[in-house]
């Protein structure tokens, strides 16, 4: 999508789009409020600004649909579509490795009350499986802080792979 048809698009379409982007309603609004952009890098530059304020409640708030690492994500919405292929790596992991990230997924799910979130595009599951792990032993401020970290960094790719500059051919 270029940038200027996310500019020209209603207020609640223009709000779905952003919303596969990161499920974080106050998020969402202040992104759409301030079309138009100039860029995508002023965009970007906005959103990692106002991800850089998230807060516990915003995690939650996000992860209320997402789906676990290692499970196929449902729906056949936008959102489940950038889940799936941010999930690609998965497709060819050994059974001992999906094992092993579904035991993690349960843990931490006991441990911190929420599903476990990473970055998961360019990463293989091995690399997400010892992150589970390790993530495991972090205290419950430390995985917060992480958890928004990879949330902020999820929306940005996929703002990066939703949204394109218009070129001068297309003005």
């Amino acid at each position: 999508m270029l940038l200027t048809e996310l500019s020209a698009l209603p207020e609640p379409r223009a709000a779905e789009v952003v919303a596969v982007w990161a499920a974080v309603p106050t998020w969402v609004e202040a992104i759409v409020a301030a079309r138009p952009y100039g860029s995508r890098e002023a965009l970007e530059s906005h959103a990692a600004s106002l991800a850089a304020r998230w807060t516990r409640a915003d995690l939650d708030a996000a992860l209320a649909h997402h789906p676990r690492i290692g499970e196929r994500p449902r729906g056949t919405g936008e959102e489940a579509a950038a889940s799936r292929s941010e999930q690609a790596s998965m497709a060819d992991a050994e059974a001992d490795v999906t094992t092993a990230i579904a035991h993690a997924n349960a843990a931490y799910e006991a441990r911190f009350g929420r599903v476990f979130l990473i970055r998961a595009a360019g990463r293989s599951p091995e690399e997400m499986l010892a992150e589970a792990r390790r993530r495991l032993h972090n205290d419950d401020e430390a995985e917060v802080r992480e958890a928004l970290d990879q949330l902020a960094q999820i929306a940005l790719l996929r703002l990066r792979t939703t949204i394109e500059d218009a070129t001068e051919e297309d003005a």
